[in-house]
């Protein structure tokens, strides 16, 4: 079935404040959030009570942690803005100023079997590695059910290893539509994107987890160190060279023309070029590519408020279409009313 078009349609999608972005996080999230603007009614949030799931890998210090988690979300939210995230056009805004989120979570969690949430990738993986998950880790999948339910959202763009997610989204709202005998929730839709595997500087998948990134708005010496310290095979420069194996190469086709990819692939296998050169010129592309961006960060960094006004404006906004979504649920539960 080919995929359906999203036709102005609610799109959801949520990003933790876990750190610095990364070229990873552009290629495989970012940049196509920002394309999808123009493509339905966009709704993205700063995942701050996901990220409190792993609080203790933001800051080694304990004391320090709620303000490196306060200054990522922050960060986050500048660096969306400066990518081209127009406030206008879309719904953006910290999940913990939506407490709507977290009443329909519990009440999700009613109606959920412990079975499913046993299933959950994210859980099972930690339980596998020998790592005790907290209780947070194991109901994470209600809560991002519920960030994507309370506003009835059609479209969640996801890649491939977590569509689970919205397979089980799916199921909750079934599940609590067949428990009160009321169609109060649609089905979600994955929005899947080709999104590219982006190599990190040691070959593996680009994450933070391995420390292995390129962030977005590095410059200068940071960011030459990490284009320079990309691992490549000891190759001699006068050997030919196999582009489709190489860390490098792959980066640079993320930015290059296709007539780019081909010159660069065929110096490549005549030989006679070393990897610093190939290293130089993806240096070059990243620095071009983001220079703009880099620019219009710095701007928006140095208007002190701006940044928490866009967040406290979209928060208003998603109130108030939560406390709808809401006061229905309540009624079809048989809660009480709100009081003003």
């Amino acid at each position: 079935m080919p995929p359906v078009e999203p036709a102005r349609k609610t799109i959801l999608s949520g990003v933790q404040p876990s750190g610095k972005l990364h070229l990873g996080n552009y290629f495989g999230a970012i940049k196509n959030h920002i394309a999808l603007q123009d493509q339905g009614r966009c709704i993205y949030f700063i995942a701050d009570y996901h990220a409190l799931t792993t609080i203790a890998d933001l800051q080694s210090d304990a004391s320090k942690r709620g303000a490196a988690l306060r200054e990522n979300s922050v960060d986050v939210a500048l660096s969306y803005l400066a990518l081209g995230l127009d406030p206008a056009k879309t719904i953006f805004y910290r999940q913990s100023d939506v407490p709507e989120v977290t009443e329909l979570a519990w009440i999700l969690s009613t109606v959920t079997g412990m079975g499913l949430l046993e299933r959950a990738h994210s859980f099972k993986d930690k339980a596998a590695r020998g790592i005790t998950p907290n209780v947070g880790l194991f109901v994470y999948p209600v809560l991002m059910a519920a960030d994507i339910l309370i506003y009835r959202s059609h479209f969640v763009p996801v890649g491939k290893d977590q569509v689970q997610h919205l397979e089980m989204t799916r199921d909750m709202a079934g599940y609590f539509n067949q428990t009160f005998g009321r169609e109060v929730f649609p089905a979600p839709r994955e929005l899947l994107s080709e999104a590219p595997l982006v190599p990190g500087t040691d070959g593996q998948k680009m994450s933070k987890s391995y420390g292995n990134t390129i962030d977005i708005f590095a410059e200068g010496k940071p960011l030459k160190q990490s284009v320079m310290g990309i691992k490549t095979d000891s190759s001699t420069v006068e050997d030919p060279k196999d582009p489709t194996k190489c860390n490098v190469f792959a980066l640079y086709g993320l930015f290059a023309t296709p007539a780019e990819r081909e010159e660069m692939a065929a110096k490549y296998r005549a030989g006679g070029m070393g990897y610093g050169v190939a290293k130089t010129a993806l240096l070059e592309k990243v620095t071009a590519y983001f220079a703009e961006a880099r620019a219009r960060r710095k701007e928006l960094a140095a208007k002190s408020d701006y940044v928490e006004e866009v967040l406290l404006d979209g928060a208003r906004r998603a109130r108030a279409e939560a406390q709808a979504t809401m006061e229905l649920v309540r009624d079809v539960c048989g809660l009480a009313k709100r009081k003003g």
